[in-house]
Formats: structure tokens, sequence, C-alpha cells
């Protein structure tokens, strides 16, 4: 250091003037250049964030680097289901797996009970109707105990369309209670190699008018769960297995009833929930949402106790306030949530951050309803540090998009400036 100043003083005044402007430039230089892309992107930011959205970024330690309206309640649309995700770890356990059980009765019927399974598919019946291959040659009648689940299920902002993401919730469904199907040669066939298009499933398709596409099973008649049982008798008949009897609803008696096989999910809740955030689907959040009810406050599950736990969790675990939710899917716009409370979510969920869709350093989670359009998740700086970010824009025609992107800039010319 010494010969460095000695050096220093030796040199002409003329250099030395030169190489101290030289020094001071490059020293103040960074910090002009990083205030003038914050002061252009913030302005840019606030011209995109209006009265119905908020916005807001901060770096890995929880400082907030930009904000905007991030006090006010808004509808988080599916960002909501960040916040499910939790709620069912909290409940039932990242390594929890759903059950269905069956049992025979002193009559030789057949009994089915399911305890809400969200991934029950025809694959499963196939592997139970194999599972019994040999064992049973035939049942009197096919009973099915969906009590598990207070029915029928009124879910807020779930309509009555055929769309998948309007499927009903209950204890015992297949395939997400729809159907999918088209027509070749002019005949309604299923769309789906390992579903056979039952006369159920035809009749509720003719009776929808449509030609091709997808249909939802209802409560009415209780058809979803009379469904889950006309497929389970198809796959047992295919494997000789006959049901003399009808299909219908029924109860288990436990002091009775004997326990002949009991099916535990593939899939671990951590599954259950990376699929969840990967294709948002509603059915699969408020199947957790009344499950965890259950768990927590007992049977039948209902959408009151499945509320209550989430409350209770938000209020004594992530000591969360100002937020109001009606179901666990967001498609309700009876959810309100502001995006300081969405950050602490993002805190609580950053153990489990890799579970999110992502694209390049960006992990995240999306929203929409009409006239809605929310995005929240994490930016990877290069140092591994997960920064958070969150959007809710709640005026018609906006993209997340656009916010995110300026955003992203934000991020990038911190972290550059950081260095």
């Amino acid at each position: 250091m010494i010969t460095i100043l000695t050096r220093f003083f030796t040199l002409q005044p003329f250099r030395r003037m030169l190489l101290t402007l030289a020094v001071l430039f490059f020293c103040i230089y960074p910090a002009n250049l990083w205030a003038g892309h914050r002061k252009d992107t913030i302005r840019q930011l606030d011209n995109l964030i209006t009265q119905n959205d908020a916005a807001l970024l901060t770096d890995a330690q929880g400082n907030i680097l930009y904000q905007k309206n991030a006090s006010k309640a808004l509808v988080p649309a599916s960002v909501l289901k960040v916040f499910t995700a939790l709620t069912a770890f909290y409940y039932l356990g990242p390594d929890y797996r759903f059950v269905t059980e069956f049992y025979q009765d002193a009559q030789g019927n057949l009994k089915v009970k399911g305890y809400g399974d969200p991934s029950f598919t025809s694959e499963d019946l196939l592997e139970i109707a194999e599972a019994m291959k040999g064992q049973f040659h035939h049942f009197n009648d096919l009973i099915l105990d969906a009590a598990y689940f207070k029915t029928p299920l009124v879910i807020p902002g779930r309509e009555f369309s055929n769309n998948p993401y309007d499927a009903p919730n209950g204890a015992l469904c297949v395939n997400f209670n729809t159907v999918f199907f088209k027509k070749r040669n002019g005949v309604l066939v299923s769309a789906e190699t390992q579903t056979p298009l039952l006369p159920i499933a035809l009749k509720r398709i003719r009776q929808s008018g449509l030609k091709t596409g997808r249909i939802t099973f209802s409560h009415d008649h209780n058809d979803i769960t009379l469904y889950t049982g006309h497929l389970l008798r198809f796959f047992l008949t295919k494997e000789g297995i006959e049901i003399k009897g009808a299909v219908k609803i029924g109860l288990i008696n436990l002091e009775r009833d004997t326990l002949i096989l009991k099916r535990r999910s593939k899939f671990k809740l951590t599954q259950v929930i990376s699929r969840l955030l990967e294709y948002s689907n509603n059915f699969t959040a408020n199947q957790l949402l009344i499950a965890w009810g259950a768990k927590a406050y007992g049977a039948p599950g209902d959408l009151a106790k499945g509320l209550k736990a989430a409350r209770v969790f938000a209020r004594d675990v992530l000591k969360l306030e100002n937020l109001q939710i009606a179901e666990g899917s967001g498609i309700s716009r009876q959810n309100r949530i502001t995006a300081l409370t969405v950050l602490k979510i993002l805190n609580a969920f950053e153990p489990y951050h890799l579970m999110m869709r992502h694209q390049g350093r960006e992990f995240y989670k999306t929203g929409s309803l009409t006239g809605v359009k929310t995005r929240a998740g994490y930016l990877k700086a290069g140092n591994g540090q997960l920064y958070r970010f969150v959007v809710m824009l709640n005026t018609p025609g906006k993209s997340a998009g656009a916010v995110v992107n300026k955003l992203k800039a934000f991020f990038v010319n911190y972290h550059h400036y950081l260095k």
C-alpha cells in the first residue's frame, strides 16, 4: 500500500488528476447506473400497476425492493394453491397417501369406502381388479360408501358446466369426475384407451349435447359415486369376477364387514402437490381442503371444516393477516389476499419451491380468472439465493407477463449492481 501511494505521488500533477478521476468514475458509475435503472423501472412498473392491482419484489433477505398496493386485498385466483399446498402438508403430512378400502359383508356383497383420493383413476381400478383375481369369483351387490365427505359439496365459484375445472368433489371419485370422449365413424367412443365408455357415461354425454370433448359428472342421483362403481364392475368382470346384483350406494359396517383390500395411492402427497402446482387442478385442491378438514375435525369432511382448519393454520402457524378464503383452488372471487400476505406464504413455501413450474431462473404459480391475472414465485440469483415476487392484476385486460418482465429487469440490474 505504501509503495502504491509513493508511486502515485511521484506522478506528474496532471496524471495524478486523471488517475483520481478514473478511480472516482469507476467507484461512482455503478451506483449511478443502478440508480438510473431503478428510477426508470419503478416508473414503468408504477404505470402498469393501477388501482386494482398490486406487485412487489424482495431480495433474498426479505427486504422489499419494489412494492405498490402491496396491502390491498385482491382476488388471487390459482396463486391461492400455494397456500393450499402448505396447509395440506401441515395437516396430512408430505408422505401421506390416500387410501380406498374394500370390504365383504355377510351377504356376499363387495363394499368400497372412499376417503377422497384425488388421483384415483381407471388404472387403479384395473390394478384392484387384478389383485382380487383368483381370490374371489363373484359378489352379489357392489355397495359404494362415499360418506367420508358430506354431499352435496357446494364450492363457491364452481359452475355447473362440463369444464373439467368445474368437476364436483366427493369421497369416492375416479378420473377427476370427467369422461373424455370422441366420435369415430359416427359412433361415440372413449378418447382414453384405458377407460371404456360405459352406458352411465353415454347417457350423460347425450344429455350434454356435445359431440366430442369432456363431460363432468354431478352429485345428481349420486352420479359421481355410481360412475366409480360401474367402472370398477367393468374391470372386475374383465378379470373374471362377477357382480351378480346392483351397483348402489350404502355404508360400511366396521363391526361386521371384513376388510379384504386396502388400496394405498401410488402417489405421496408431495407428488400430488407437484401435479397440483403444475396442472392447477381445482378438483384436486378442494379434495385436499375437505380431506384435511375431516382429518382435523372428524368425518364427514365438508367445506366449513376445511376452511376452519385453513384459517387456524394461517393464523397460528403462518401468522397471516388479511386472508379471506372461501375455498382452496382460487376459483372463487370471494377469496381475497394481499401481496404482502402472499409474500409470507412464499417465505414458508421456499423449501418446496422446486415443486413449482419453472422457466430459466423463475419458479412460479400463475392464476387466471376472467379479468384477473396473477403470478407469484421466486427468481433465483447466480449465487443460488431466491428473490420473491408477487403480481396480482384485478384490472380486466391486463397481462401479468409484462409486469413480471419489468420485475425481472429490476432483479437483474439490482443483482449486477451488488456484484
